[in-house]
């Protein structure tokens, strides 16, 4: 009788997150992972074979996990404008320094130059620029924006996600995703129906740092 897992693959995967948070893709190993989820390196050896094909379970992960997290985002924000900006903070709310970020872009290196990796990183992107354009549909059809392309912003909307989270850890100017979401409000408030008064969150002081 096979004994029972006392990981799940979530849990491994998990763990692997988050040393390459800590020490970038390039410097994980099979070891680090096994001590950051409680297990033997033979066991993830057993479950994985491979550093290699570890990776490519967290891209699969991370990839096949975006529907879902539309579906949350839903759940949690009955505005579609919200949703929208909660989905495109969502990396910046899990990066909490400019190291944890240039790890994640080391990540993104194998993403351009792996076959394999590419593959996944793709339809990972087609699928959240596919939960941003439904967002915004929907946003339309809530009067929340007015009529737009909603493709073309969507891809604004992926582009200042990721190009925001970059200038904040140039920058070091308070938390990553209230400078994040700053940018995105800009770029969204020229669709909104009704005006926004700035919060404190989307204003962004020039001196003030983290």
């Amino acid at each position: 009788m096979p004994r029972p897992r006392t990981a799940s693959d979530d849990d491994i995967l998990g763990a692997a997150y988050r040393v390459i948070s800590r020490v970038g893709p390039a410097n994980l190993t099979l070891a680090l992972v096994a001590a950051e989820v409680g297990l033997s390196p033979a066991t993830l050896l057993q479950r994985f074979g491979t550093k290699r094909r570890l990776l490519l379970a967290l891209a699969k992960s991370a990839a096949d996990s975006v529907d879902d997290c539309f579906a949350a985002l839903r759940k949690e924000h009955p505005s579609p404008v919200a949703a929208l900006i909660a989905g495109a903070t969502h990396m910046a709310k899990m990066t909490t320094s400019p190291e944890e970020l240039a790890n994640s872009l080391a990540f993104l290196q194998m993403d351009l130059t792996d076959h394999e990796f590419h593959r996944l990183a793709l339809g990972n992107s087609n699928s959240i620029l596919k939960g941003y354009v439904a967002l915004i549909e929907e946003a339309v059809a809530a009067k929340e924006i007015v009529p737009c392309d909603a493709k073309r912003v969507a891809r604004a909307v992926a582009a200042v996600s990721a190009g925001s989270l970059l200038a904040w850890a140039i920058h070091r100017q308070g938390k990553s995703v209230d400078w994040v979401t700053a940018d995105l409000e800009a770029l969204i408030e020229p669709y909104r129906t009704t005006k926004k008064s700035p919060s404190k969150r989307s204003r962004r002081s020039g001196t003030s740092k983290k």
